[in-house]
């Protein structure tokens, strides 16, 4: 199999990763999956808005986009989901403050599992252009 040209950064596998990179990928990969578990969980059994669940469920499909993106190693998409998390904070800060309980708690395992998505995230971004970077 030929190998891939060396100004395709995107294309590291897992076995050229740098350590930081392999862990962070692996923390982007569970926190992302986290996500979509939290917000299907939530919105359907934990403490849904309506009895019986809600369409904000909808809100995971989203999360799923990009899970193939970080499995094959494309450092594009670690950046723009390192944006599109903010959304997901911005939601779990609001109705952690505002919901009752139920709610409250998911809300702020939804805060820590962002934190969480973006420093791995940016950790992996920054662990693979530090390896791709040439000698100074």
């Amino acid at each position: 199999m030929p190998s891939a040209p060396s100004n395709l950064p995107d294309l590291v596998t897992p076995a050229a990763a740098p350590g930081v990179a392999r862990l962070s990928r692996t923390l982007a990969v569970v926190s992302l999956l986290g996500l979509v578990v939290l917000s299907v969980a939530w919105e359907l059994w934990i403490a849904p808005l309506r009895p019986g669940g809600s369409w904000l469920v909808i809100k995971a499909l989203p999360l799923c986009i990009p899970l193939a993106g970080l499995l094959k190693h494309r450092m594009y998409t670690y950046r723009w989901v390192s944006l599109l998390v903010w959304l997901y904070f911005t939601e779990g800060v609001v109705r952690a403050f505002g919901d009752a309980p139920p709610s409250r708690w998911c809300a702020m395992a939804e805060i820590a599992l962002c934190l969480l998505l973006f420093a791995a995230c940016v950790l992996h971004v920054k662990g693979r252009q530090k390896a791709v970077r040439p000698a100074e």
